[in-house]
């Protein structure tokens, strides 16, 4: 019987890659969409507001369905949210953690010519799943984490005489930026992995204790980037069916992300995202006539085979070790 339940749960997690990989996708080309035919942009601080906000409804509703009566939806909300301030104050450090991290990543697009190496995060993140769940790493699995930190950098990559409007830049505080934004990526990913996998804690009630502080956080984002203009143009200024069509595609893919980090791992989560960055360049490309360069082939390929070779089989890394050693490795080192 381990077999068929093995083969299950594989097909589960390959269902979440897959499903999260064409979400991601879809938002990232709606995205593409509502910043290049819309006359009237509309504020994206707000965008993330609503989002949120939609996560937590969602999640909340999944929960009730989950605990299965009124009764025990209740009991579970009381006792896990509003009875216990110090596990929402606990989720509300990746909330921080990623606030700092957008602001970082902003300010190193604004100081350097070609941000791509943000895609650093890549390996940051396996080293934060190494160093903070004291996982193992092959050198095989290494070779494809960094070789698809490469692929994305190609794929993404843009010649520099795209950008004709010259403006003061200081490379130095650029990649001062995005050194925090990466750590601050590799950090969260893996802080909210370990949470969800040191507990029995349902997966949607950690869901809404992060969505709770999230919406506080995006709301002193909103207030302190756009809160002038909001009051004037009001706080859905610019937005249409795609906008609100966006807006869904984050929320379900913010749950999904959620189902992938609980049932597989912050890495094979880059995997799927860096799928998705593949997939909605070539929609983009039959969408708004964008156009496949000899650097985006050389990226797809080498994200393609990364994939490939993270996916040979091997140890499993996706539930926390608490430090022992296996008997098989005992016996090897006798």
């Amino acid at each position: 019987m381990a077999a068929p339940r093995e083969n299950v749960n594989l097909l589960f997690k390959l269902y979440c890659l897959a499903v999260m990989t064409l979400v991601a996708a879809a938002y990232t080309v709606a995205l593409r969409y509502t910043r290049t035919s819309d006359k009237e942009l509309y504020f994206s601080t707000t965008a993330v507001c609503i989002t949120e906000v939609i996560k937590l409804f969602l999640s909340v509703g999944i929960l009730a369905k989950e605990t299965g009566n009124l009764g025990r939806f209740k009991a579970s909300l009381r006792e896990n949210v509003l009875g216990s301030p110090k596990e929402l104050m606990k989720l509300s450090v990746p909330s921080l953690v990623y606030a700092v991290q957008n602001n970082m990543a902003f300010l190193a697009l604004s100081n350097l010519d070609a941000a791509v190496t943000y895609q650093l995060k890549i390996p940051c993140t396996a080293l934060c799943t190494v160093l903070m769940l004291n996982r193992t790493l092959s050198k095989l699995q290494w070779i494809s984490v960094f070789m698809l930190c490469g692929g994305v950098i190609l794929v993404q990559w843009k010649p520099a005489e795209a950008t004709k409007v010259m403006v003061e830049q200081n490379p130095l505080l650029g990649f001062g930026a995005i050194a925090i934004a990466v750590l601050c990526s590799g950090f969260a990913g893996v802080y909210f992995e370990k949470v969800l996998k040191s507990s029995d804690t349902s997966l949607w009630v950690r869901n809404i204790q992060m969505y709770l502080s999230g919406i506080v956080v995006t709301l002193v984002g909103v207030y302190l980037s756009d809160g002038a203009e909001i009051k004037e143009k009001g706080f859905f200024y610019g937005y249409t069916y795609y906008v609100w069509l966006v807006i869904f595609l984050a929320s379900v893919g913010g749950l999904y992300t959620s189902i992938v980090v609980k049932y597989t791992d912050n890495i094979m989560k880059g995997f799927s995202a860096a799928a998705a960055i593949v997939l909605s360049t070539i929609a983009s490309v039959m969408l708004f006539g964008l156009q496949i360069t000899l650097t985006f082939a050389l990226g797809t390929l080498l994200v393609c085979v990364s994939i490939y070779l993270y996916g040979l089989p091997r140890q499993d890394t996706t539930s926390i070790q608490q430090g022992e050693t296996s008997s098989k490795e005992r016996a090897s080192g006798v």
